[in-house]
């Protein structure tokens, strides 16, 4: 029988009239593909592609806002007045036709978001607690204004009843019914603070207002927390007490639980962790709620893979289980899992790239599927073109040659791969050899998985030169060699390493070392938390005002974490000069970018950060043999057209270069 490896996740499950196929479900969450505040095509897109792949239920709009004075602050829906009613019919039909259950969340963000957007209303919250993440000085709620949002809440409820969906879940997580909640935030002396039953006040209130709206043939749950994991917060003990509060009503039908803190950068990173933290942390704070509450209970964090999710069912932990970030990586997982092919999942490695986007202003994207998001320009499915098959030959096995020579071989065309490395990864090879990063191997091994699946001829260790890639006698050529590090441009480079030095171990460890960042994403902190759970003294300098820059808030704060217990030593604001010898010791130059001040250090070892130089000497030298001159036309790149440019007449391949190749990222 397929899928019968995990027969608990293919058992049918049911609350009230609603009707799931299977137990794994995507969890509400903000992917920033919102226009004019509404879920339209692209949001739409991106959901139904998990629809289509066998999932049961698809909760979307994590955060929607449901009135004025709660602006979006991370690209969220809108869902405050009655335009969003046509649009939710289209979304809901659009997956109901292929027997998925949806859902939205809905919410008021209380002091979680900001003032200087949208209507430039003040935030609001039971008490005037500034959130450190958003930054807002909130206005303290009066009953008028509780009043208003309990009234608001039952009105976006309506909405999503009217809009064709199955149910609606109440967010309290980080958000106003939480802020109520918790004694970080609130300290009214009233009749909704004090005592954790005057606490749990407001939520009811909106609570009974949404049943009484929406009535029974309804879906309505809660995203509750389990427990802050904060000093002065809500412990487990006083979670099992509100849910307990909450399912006594008979007013809710599902708890959705949820453990930590999203207040500040630290508590997110806790809350959603990502490869840094194990799976399934806190499967057992779900099952303590299911046990006390009777209620069906929906758990997501870190359940990436079908053996975990088969146990949280089988062990009776929870009723429906969330694969959210692993759906991101691969919508399809159901469908894979009922043909019983496992082994070609797309695995979520909990890099945490799609959230960290999200919290820098940009849309999620998944590090390791291009189409996630991109649904209404490329496929997830790759089938055979319409037009002859071609020879193919890649240079390079990293990320960006497999996934190039996978997409050929499943446009039908025949592929050949050359490697001058033992193995494929490239730099996801050395990247996963920084402590805490070692998850990231699995795009490596997928890609080469699939590769070998699809019949690609793979060859290791071959140093491809030109005459190699002839010899093949190539219609299209992609050079994806990648690029080398970057440090010819210091005086002094003579006597520095690379951060590929110190992770691929062509360097020991210095007792003390600088560690030059002039990057800010992973690599100059991984090699500063490399060398440091080495016993290094580490100083990590960067020119940015602050360490681990560029790197979002799902991961720097393992980061800082790690090296603020090692003594990691980190200075800002400062351009490494020259690095000179000073007897059997090397001499760093910093000036200060501010104040122009020079100062130096003395150390035993310089590791140097500044990205890489393409490794583009065989692409030159194919370039006056190829068609297209190694040309690239860009605007039809973008529109997805086929490459035709042919500036040389007598050349008898495309030849096209990728990834590092090109330029650093």
């Amino acid at each position: 029988m397929t899928g019968s490896r995990y027969p608990n996740l293919l058992k049918p499950f049911r609350i009230r009239h609603a009707a799931f196929r299977n137990r794994l479900m995507s969890t509400s969450h903000a992917p920033g593909y919102v226009e004019d505040r509404h879920p339209k095509l692209r949001y739409q897109l991106y959901h139904e592609e998990k629809a289509k792949g066998g999932l049961a239920l698809t909760m979307f709009g994590g955060s929607s806002n449901i009135a004025p004075d709660s602006p979006s602050a991370f690209g969220q829906i809108y869902i405050g007045d009655d335009s969003i009613v046509p649009v939710l019919q289209e979304f809901s039909a659009r997956i109901h036709r292929h027997g998925c259950a949806i859902m939205c969340q809905i919410t008021h963000m209380g002091h979680r978001t900001l003032w200087d957007v949208e209507d430039w209303l003040p935030p609001v919250a039971p008490s005037v607690v500034r959130e450190q993440a958003h930054r807002s000085f909130p206005k303290e709620m009066d009953r008028g204004d509780i009043r208003r949002i309990v009234r608001a809440f039952g009105d976006a409820a309506l909405r999503c009843k009217e809009g064709g969906l199955d149910g609606t879940e109440l967010l309290a997580y980080g958000h106003l019914i939480h802020q109520f909640w918790t004694p970080l935030v609130n300290r009214r002396t009233d009749e909704y603070g004090g005592s954790l039953e005057n606490r749990a006040r407001f939520g009811l209130e909106v609570l009974e207002e949404v049943r009484r709206r929406v009535g029974e043939d309804f879906l309505v749950g809660l995203r509750m927390i389990g427990d802050e994991l904060k000093e002065g917060g809500l412990g487990r003990e006083d979670c099992l007490a509100l849910a307990k509060i909450y399912a006594d009503t008979g007013w809710c039908d599902f708890l959705n639980v949820v453990v930590g803190q999203v207040g500040d950068e630290r508590g997110l990173s806790q809350s959603i962790p990502t490869m840094a933290g194990p799976l399934a942390p806190f499967v057992e704070v779900a099952a303590g709620m299911k046990r006390a509450t009777g209620l069906p209970v929906f758990h997501a964090t870190r359940i990436a893979d079908l053996a975990t999710a088969e146990y949280c069912v089988r062990e009776g932990l929870v009723n429906m289980v969330a694969m959210t970030r692993a759906h991101m990586a691969d919508p399809h997982i159901a469908a894979k899992m009922l043909r019983g092919e496992e082994e070609r999942i797309r695995p979520c490695v909990g890099a945490g790239y799609c959230l960290d986007r999200i919290y820098t202003g940009g849309d999620a994207l998944c590090l390791h599927n291009p189409a996630t998001g991109r649904e209404r320009t490329m496929p997830h499915v790759i089938r055979p073109g319409p037009g002859p098959r071609r020879k193919i030959v890649v240079v390079g096995a990293g990320p960006a040659g497999l996934e190039a020579a996978r997409v050929s071989a499943l446009r039908g065309h025949e592929v050949v791969v050359f490697e001058a490395a033992a193995g494929p990864g490239g730099q996801i090879v050395l990247a996963a050899r920084a402590t805490w990063r070692r998850d990231l191997l699995g795009i490596a091994e997928w890609l080469a998985a699939e590769v070998e699946h699809l019949g690609a001829a793979v060859h290791f260790n071959r140093y491809a030169e030109a005459e190699d890639v002839l010899a093949e006698a190539p219609d299209i050529v992609v050079v994806a060699t990648g690029g080398v590090p970057n440090t010819d441009w210091l005086e002094g480079s003579g006597h520095v390493a690379s951060v590929w030095d110190v992770l691929g171990g062509q360097v020991e460890p210095g007792a003390e070392v600088l560690v030059y960042d002039d990057h800010g994403d992973h690599q100059g902190s991984s090699a500063a938390d490399f060398l440091a759970s080495r016993g290094s003294k580490v100083e990590l300098v960067t020119p940015d005002r602050m360490a681990a820059h560029d790197i979002g808030a799902s991961n720097f704060p393992v980061y800082l974490a790690n090296f603020y217990a090692m003594g990691v030593r980190m200075t800002p604001d400062r351009r490494l000069r020259r690095v000179e010898r000073d007897g059997n010791r090397l001499s760093a130059t910093l000036r200060n970018v501010y104040d122009d001040a020079d100062e130096t250090r003395l150390v035993d070892q310089v590791v140097v950060e500044h990205g890489t130089l393409p490794n583009a000497a065989l692409f030159h030298e194919l370039r006056p043999r190829a068609r297209n001159g190694g040309e690239l036309d860009i605007d039809a790149l973008i529109a997805g057209r086929p490459q035709q440019a042919a500036s040389n007449g007598e050349g008898a391949f495309m030849l096209f270069r990728v990834g590092d190749a090109v330029a650093s990222r």
